[in-house]
């Protein structure tokens, strides 16, 4: 089955009454996770993008806390998963100055959680990588909002 293109299936929701609409949300959320929490960002916390920013945080922390530092290879591991959580999450949000707060924050913990980033090429590489992006979405950024974030950045 070929899916259709984001204009044609844009076209055909706005011909479909609203209850439809509703029901084909509800069948979206059901079978796949990531559908759900998109739709709980749009619905509650969309509205609010200050707190889901604390809330995406937090979350950061908490992974952070539970890494397993053994060794090297489950914390380059760890640090991935987080990063992926963290890129999901700025998915959903869609704001550049969302992502840009989040990366910085993501960075910011990488670098005082005591993890020897400089130790593996592949933390180092991931490390620099998430700078470049942070500095590409911060070019989007307002002149004003640049100058605060690039203050941090130099930080980094």
């Amino acid at each position: 089955m070929k899916a259709a293109s984001i204009s044609i299936l844009k076209k055909e929701l706005s011909l479909l009454p609203p209850k439809e609409v509703m029901e084909i949300c509800m069948r979206l959320a059901k079978y796949k996770k990531e559908n759900k929490e998109l739709l709980s960002y749009l619905l509650f916390e969309a509205n609010d993008e200050l707190q889901y920013i604390i809330s995406v945080k937090s979350e950061i922390d908490t992974q952070f806390a539970e890494i397993n530092r053994s060794t090297m290879y489950y914390i380059k591991k760890s640090v991935r998963k987080i990063l992926r959580t963290t890129h999901k999450y700025i998915r959903y949000s869609g704001i550049r100055r969302t992502e840009v707060e989040l990366l910085i924050y993501l960075c910011t913990k990488l670098k005082t959680s005591g993890i020897p980033i400089n130790a593996s090429t592949a933390l180092s590489n991931l490390y620099q990588a998430q700078i470049q992006k942070t500095r590409n979405a911060l070019a989007t950024l307002h002149e004003d909002l640049q100058y605060d974030y690039e203050q941090e950045l130099k930080i980094l």
